[in-house]
C-alpha cells in the first residue's frame, strides 16, 4: 500500500500497547479492502487520556481502540457513547464524528461473534462465568442480553460477584446472573454447562494455574470458552478437553471487536472471507499458523 496525503489512520490507546496484536488486524483488513490506511499504537501515559482524545481529533484520526487500564476513564472525553457501552461502562472503540468522538464496545460484540463462528448459542443456555471483573461483568451482560437461561457467575470475593449480579438483572430486567463463591462451585446443579472463563489467571507465566482445578467441575463442562489467547492453550483449557469437553481460547474474540471497529470506522462490512484471512495472519504473527 502507497501512504500518501490520503491515507487515513487509526490507532490503539493504551498503557501499554507494545504488546498488541490489533494492527495485525486491522492492516490486514486495510491491505484486502484496498483501503489506504494504517493502524498504530499510541502509549498514553496515566492522567492524559483527555489530551490523547483532543489530540487525535485536531490530527483527524479516523478512530481509536483503547485498551487497559482506559476502557472506563476514556468516556468522561467523548461527544457520544452508545448505548451498550454505557450499560457495560466501558468503551474499546472510538469513532470520529463532528466535535468529537462516539465511543462503542465492541469487545462483547466480538465475543458474540466468535462464538456464532464455533457453532455457539448463548439464547437458552446454561452457563458458568467464572470472575466478576470488568470483562466477567461484560460478558455477564451479553449473556443477560443474548437470553441465557442462567448464569452461575463464580468469584473469589462472593460479594463482589453479587454487587455485579444485582447491577446486570437490574439493567436487563431479567434474574439471571446467579453469584456463588467459587469454593461453592459443587452447588450448580448437575447438568452440561458453557463455562466461560473471564480472568486473567493463566496468563504468562501462570500458565500452570486455573481458577478452579476440581474434576467434578469439568464434568459439568460441555464447553469452555477462554477470554484468553496467550498461552495459545491454557489450563482451564486443557482441564475442559480432558473430560471430554471442547475447548477454545480468546482469539477469535480479539479478531471480531476488531472486525467490529473497522466496520464503524469505514462504513463498510467484513466478509467472512476477509476475517478468516485476518485470523490466520494473527495466528501466524503469534506462531501458531
Amino acid at each position: 500500500m502507497e501512504i500518501d496525503g490520503k491515507t487515513r489512520v487509526c490507532g490503539l490507546i493504551g498503557n501499554p500497547v507494545e504488546h498488541t496484536l490489533s494492527p495485525v488486524i486491522h492492516n490486514t483488513l486495510a491491505e484486502r479492502m484496498g483501503h489506504s490506511l494504517v493502524y498504530v499504537p499510541f502509549p498514553v501515559e496515566a492522567g492524559r487520556v483527555d489530551q490523547a482524545v483532543a489530540g487525535a481529533d485536531a490530527l483527524g484520526i479516523l478512530g481509536l481502540n483503547v485498551t487497559v487500564p482506559y476502557k472506563s476513564d476514556v468516556m468522561a472525553s467523548l461527544k457520544e457513547i452508545d448505548a451498550l457501552a454505557r450499560d457495560i461502562g466501558a468503551v474499546n472503540t472510538l469513532v470520529r464524528t463532528n466535535g468529537g468522538y462516539k465511543g462503542y464496545n465492541t469487545d462483547m460484540e466480538g465475543l458474540y461473534r466468535a462464538m456464532l463462528s464455533e457453532g455457539l448459542t448463548i439464547s437458552g443456555s446454561e452457563i458458568i462465568l467464572l470472575g466478576a471483573g470488568g470483562a466477567a461483568r461484560a460478558v455477564a451482560y451479553l449473556c443477560a442480553v443474548k437470553g441465557a437461561e442462567r448464569v452461575y457467575m463464580l468469584n473469589r470475593t462472593l460479594d463482589k460477584a453479587q454487587r455485579v449480579a444485582a447491577e446486570v438483572n437490574a439493567k436487563t430486567g431479567r434474574r439471571v446472573i446467579e453469584p456463588l463463591a467459587v469454593e461453592d462451585h459443587a452447588a450448580i446443579p448437575a447438568g452440561r454447562y458453557l463455562a466461560i472463563q473471564g480472568t486473567s489467571v493463566g496468563l504468562a507465566p501462570n500458565v500452570d494455574e486455573a481458577v478452579i482445578t476440581d474434576d467434578a467441575f469439568y464434568d459439568k463442562v460441555h464447553t469452555g470458552f477462554d477470554l484468553i489467547y496467550s498461552p495459545w492453550e491454557t489450563k482451564f483449557m486443557r482441564l475442559t478437553k480432558a473430560h471430554g469437553g471442547k475447548a477454545y481460547n480468546g482469539l477469535k474474540m480479539l479478531l471480531y471487536q476488531g472486525v467490529i471497529a473497522y466496520e464503524l470506522w469505514n462504513g463498510v462490512l467484513i466478509s467472512d472471507e476477509d476475517a478468516l484471512a485476518a485470523y490466520e495472519a494473527l495466528r501466524k504473527h503469534i506462531g501458531q499458523a
